[in-house]
């Protein structure tokens, strides 16, 4: 199995969000159960540069595809 390109605070780094580890707990905590049917980059809290973003790597199954995979599903729990 291949190490991911890309981790979670380098995700949020590059949203342009505050990245450490209590950071990236308490936006979770804040923004989840993120709804089944509403896609992630859909959700209300990205602006629309981050929501862009997030779309474009998970339909170009980019190299941040993964971590924004695991966003999501961080987000959904």
């Amino acid at each position: 199995m291949e190490t991911p390109i890309h981790d979670l605070p380098a995700l949020f780094k590059q949203l342009g969000l505050a990245n450490d580890a209590a950071s990236i707990q308490a936006f979770i905590s804040t923004h989840a159960p993120l709804p089944e049917e509403r896609k992630l980059a859909d959700a209300a809290f990205w602006s629309p540069a981050q929501a862009a973003f997030l779309r474009e790597e998970i339909l170009e199954d980019a190299d941040w595809a993964e971590v924004v995979d695991q966003l999501n599903l961080l987000l959904r729990g």
